[in-house]
């Protein structure tokens, strides 16, 4: 029992902290390198304080990029890959935590906490044979003996095993940083995969609405791979020069994830490579230029983003900030202010904020939830039968 006595002590000396330097890690479905934010955390729950002290995105090589994606994909996948990339990621992931502490001019020694969501590889929302399931990788034992800090990681599988979708889990701390505004509000955040938080103005954790709006910049990014090269369209030029197909358009909002009301929640094995490629010939077959494709699949973001605004937010919202890789797409932003006329569309950085570090900060902030005891989960969001503690915690 001596470990579980020196657990026990490491974890009461971390809450008996009024500070605490927290290192926030996060590896998105755009697999495009590994966020590492650095924050000064006090207090916990509602009495959260967050500083943000510094943040990087520690891109990964070309080769451990095509590994990740071929473990995406049942026939290039294999038990022996996943299992060595899970201890990859992890010494991966311990390296972007030193070095951004390093960036910082603060002691590894002196990093109290780290939170890390991971890799996933396979996200099971629905379930088969009545079970839901998920995978992410990135171990966090690695992480915790290779930095010395207390880590937390595998924030999913608990919201699941309470029969929840495992996803957002960001609105919980959305909630924590945005409540206390007198304005009705949404966070809007644009990764792969697109995910609004709304909140009421003066409300309670059990009355926010979050869930997941459908593709981000996933398709987008995909069909720019395939029709120029490029792994992305930058500050969608490509997108402002080509003209919207209303009819692929029409097609594309027909999808039955759109239409579901939440809970819910996507993501690659959705609207991953087959969705992607299956559109593309579909868009080529009726003659369409690279850029009418790219421009329609930049509008469907911004429709479905419209679409949950209007039909599944109950409120009327006052300001809409976007936030992930997709407020850096203008084209994007742009159309999302043109399709929801009456809301203020906003992004982080109008406000002073990074959007790229979002999310890495969102699990520092729920490692620190974890070690303080509290629950991490909206129930309401993620369709879970309890609010649940969050998180495997390695020492």
């Amino acid at each position: 029992m001596r470990w579980v006595k020196t657990m026990l002590e490491k974890l009461q000396q971390l809450t008996g902290k009024d500070e605490k330097y927290v290192i926030g890690l996060m590896s998105g479905t755009s697999v495009d390198g590994i966020d590492a934010a650095l924050v000064k955390i006090s207090g916990n729950y509602i009495a959260t304080a967050v500083e943000a002290i510094a943040f990087e995105t520690f891109p990964y090589s070309d080769d451990i990029r095509t590994r990740i994606f071929r473990l995406f994909e049942d026939d290039t996948s294999s038990a022996r890959d996943i299992c060595h990339m899970n201890f990859l990621l992890g010494e991966l992931f311990a390296n972007a935590a030193i070095n951004i502490a390093k960036k910082a001019g603060i002691p590894m020694e002196k990093v109290d906490l780290i939170g890390s969501h991971g890799q996933t590889i396979y996200h099971m929302p629905e379930p088969v044979d009545g079970i839901k399931a998920t995978l992410q990788i990135g171990e966090g034992a690695v992480i915790a003996h290779k930095t010395g800090a207390v880590t937390v990681s595998d924030f999913r599988v608990a919201d699941m095993a309470a029969g929840g979708t495992g996803a957002p889990l960001v609105p919980y701390t959305e909630f924590l940083l945005y409540a206390s505004s007198g304005q009705n509000i949404a966070l809007q955040n644009i990764g792969g995969i697109g995910n609004i938080t709304a909140i009421p103005k003066n409300v309670a954790a059990g009355h926010i609405i979050a869930f997941d709006t459908g593709p981000g910049n996933m398709v987008i990014d995909f069909l720019m791979k395939k029709a120029t090269g490029h792994d992305y369209d930058k500050n969608g030029h490509m997108a402002a020069k080509g003209s919207i197909c209303a009819q692929t358009l029409a097609q594309l909002m027909d999808d039955p994830f759109i239409k579901k009301p939440p809970p819910k929640a996507t993501g690659r094995e959705y609207y991953g490579k087959r969705f992607s490629e299956k559109l593309y010939v579909q868009c080529k077959a009726k003659g369409m230029a690279d850029a009418d494709i790219i421009a329609t699949v930049t509008a469907f973001t911004a429709e479905s983003i419209r679409y949950a605004v209007t039909h599944f937010v109950p409120f009327a919202l006052d300001q809409l900030v976007v936030g992930g890789g997709g407020a850096y797409n203008q084209t994007l932003v742009s159309m999302i202010a043109t399709v929801l006329p009456g809301v203020h569309v906003t992004t982080h950085e109008k406000l002073g904020k990074n959007s790229d570090a979002k999310e890495a900060i969102a699990f520092a902030i729920l490692a620190n939830e974890t070690i303080h005891g509290n629950t991490g989960n909206l129930p309401q969001v993620t369709g879970a039968s309890a609010a649940k503690i969050l998180g495997k915690i390695s020492i």
